[in-house]
């Protein structure tokens, strides 16, 4: 699980009502079914119309990963890998690494090594891999600007909602308990669609941008990585050349690592 997201949730969700029963509102005043209807059922009606069906199909799969922990290579490990890479292929070529793809989880990495070991010159393989990259990177944009949207819908969604409580609250005018009622239930909408656009939506797709980012940095460092290895460069080259995408903290783990395998 995505630690994070489930903590943010919690939080804000535990803030909002916490923050309710000490400004003295009562949580029972959430119950109001008409307020989810335009909130929830407004949102989508906007996302069906402003995207194309094949899109929102991923909307499951784009909430599982705001809530999985994303499985990717670590950047040292990869690094690592690359340098074993580097050290065979300076022994024995290229097509020493044949027996290497079966073990390789990653599809991107599978296909730009049987790519290397197939013959196909640098600016192939480059144009290729980058092409699947530049392809990854418009569906996560596609997916991060459907919460965006979301995000953006459901406040002016609750302000709608917030008019049509207060068009009913006129409606009893000749009774002051029943009008400061109607009136508290109309800004119930104003509340969830403030809520639903900038505690859920935004921030999921913030977060799904986030993932994106971390995703394309592994897939640029596995193409470096693999044209590193078609040129034939040693272990040392690179590590250095591949060091470039690590934090500070990362490359003292990746330099602790070499030094205890070089012991």
């Amino acid at each position: 699980m995505e630690i994070s997201t489930i903590i943010g949730l919690v939080l804000g969700i535990v803030s909002v009502l916490v923050g309710m029963v000490l400004k003295g509102a009562s949580i029972t005043a959430l119950g109001n079914p008409a307020a989810f209807l335009i909130i929830i059922g407004g949102t989508a009606a906007t996302l069906f119309i402003g995207f194309p069906m094949v899109e929102l199909k991923k909307f499951p799969k784009l909430i599982k990963m705001a809530f999985l922990k994303q499985k990717l290579m670590d950047k040292t490990d990869l690094i690592t890998l690359f340098m074993e890479y580097a050290s065979i292929t300076r022994r024995e070529g290229l097509l020493a690494l044949e027996s290497k793809v079966e073990e390789i989880d990653d599809a991107f990495l599978r296909n730009g090594m049987r790519m290397i070991i197939d013959g196909n010159d640098q600016e192939f393989v480059s144009d290729v891999l980058m092409e699947d990259i530049h392809a990854t990177e418009e569906r996560h944009r596609s997916g991060a600007l459907i919460f965006s949207q979301a995000g953006m819908y459901a406040p002016s969604l609750g302000v709608l909602g917030a008019v049509v409580g207060l068009i009913a609250a006129l409606g009893q005018m000749n009774d002051m308990t029943e009008l400061a009622h109607a009136i508290g239930a109309a800004f119930i909408a104003t509340m969830l669609g403030i809520f639903t656009g900038y505690v859920l939506c935004h921030p999921i797709a913030n977060k799904l941008k986030r993932l994106s980012k971390r995703e394309i940095e592994i897939r640029l460092m596995m193409l470096e990585g693999l044209l590193s290895i078609q040129s034939g460069v040693s272990t040392i080259a690179i590590s250095q050349k591949l060091s470039v995408f690590l934090t500070p903290s990362e490359r003292l783990k990746l330099s602790d690592k070499e030094a205890g395998s070089s012991e």
